[in-house]
């Protein structure tokens, strides 16, 4: 018994997919360091919103009567603002990725938010001070967008890789 030289179950080959064309690729690729542009400074935007954010809440906490009202401007506000830190990091995370298209594109937004947070820390010349140390709303602030930006770059990390 002879076997055919071609199975006959075997689909018929396919053409091999045609490269990019070269100014394709170079769109792509300017494209992609655009986006990281634009994730670097929504970092830094979204850091410079956030310690506003919680320099002000806080100024209202500090600034009610005791009693009921201040705790639960307070506790509005913490659960408020950290929860919309999350959001807007896990948001700008995945916006990193979508721009940039690599997996470390999350620190793109994490370094410098992480900059400017720490900067916030620090007295200017003048004595201003966004980040005090009793500021407890900013504090949350911080540690939210901290434990966000570790996750997200977590998951980049032990994600399996894209198929394709």
């Amino acid at each position: 018994m002879t076997l055919p030289a071609v199975p006959m179950s075997v689909a018929p080959e396919q053409q091999p997919a045609v490269p990019p064309e070269r100014s394709s690729r170079a769109l792509d690729v300017a494209l992609r360091i655009a986006g990281g542009v634009v994730v670097v400074w929504a970092g830094v935007l979204a850091a410079v919103l956030e310690l506003i954010f919680a320099t002000g809440a806080w100024e209202l906490v500090k600034g009610r009567p005791g009693g009921v009202s201040k705790a639960v401007v307070g506790i509005s506000g913490a659960v408020g603002g950290a929860g919309g830190v999350v959001a807007l990091t896990v948001l700008l995370g995945w916006f990193a990725y979508a721009a940039v298209g690599a997996r470390w594109a999350v620190a793109l937004a994490a370094v410098p938010w992480f900059v400017v947070i720490v900067a916030g820390g620090f007295r200017t010349t003048e004595g201003d001070l966004a980040l005090t140390g009793d500021n407890v709303l900013g504090l949350a602030l911080v540690v939210a967008g901290a434990v966000t930006f570790a996750v997200l770059g977590f998951r980049q990390l032990v994600a399996p890789p894209p198929v394709g």
